[in-house]
């Protein structure tokens, strides 16, 4: 994913993330789009996405998981930077 236009953002999720399936939910969105990386849960209750893709790819990614989860979510912080071209697939880490 190091071609141009690829890139990667992190984004933390807030609110009530955990338990209720967001990752399982997420990994199964990340299916269907062009999308590679990885979520997780963060000790301090919060659930973390770090994806590449294209822009756009990753914008539609970001729409499931709004509509699918809006209902878990407070809030949410956002970070673009560079593609680093290391994930292969999506998983969940724990």
């Amino acid at each position: 994913m190091s071609e141009s236009g690829q890139q990667q953002r992190e984004i933390c999720f807030a609110g009530h993330v955990q338990g209720v399936g967001f990752r399982y939910t997420v990994r199964s969105l990340a299916a269907g789009f062009e999308v590679t990386g990885f979520v997780r849960n963060l000790p301090d209750g919060r659930a973390q996405v770090v994806v590449e893709g294209s822009p756009r790819e990753i914008d539609n990614f970001l729409d499931g998981i709004r509509q699918e989860m809006s209902h878990y979510i407070r809030t949410t912080r956002q970070t673009t930077l560079p593609a680093t071209g290391r994930f292969h697939g999506f998983e969940i880490r724990h």
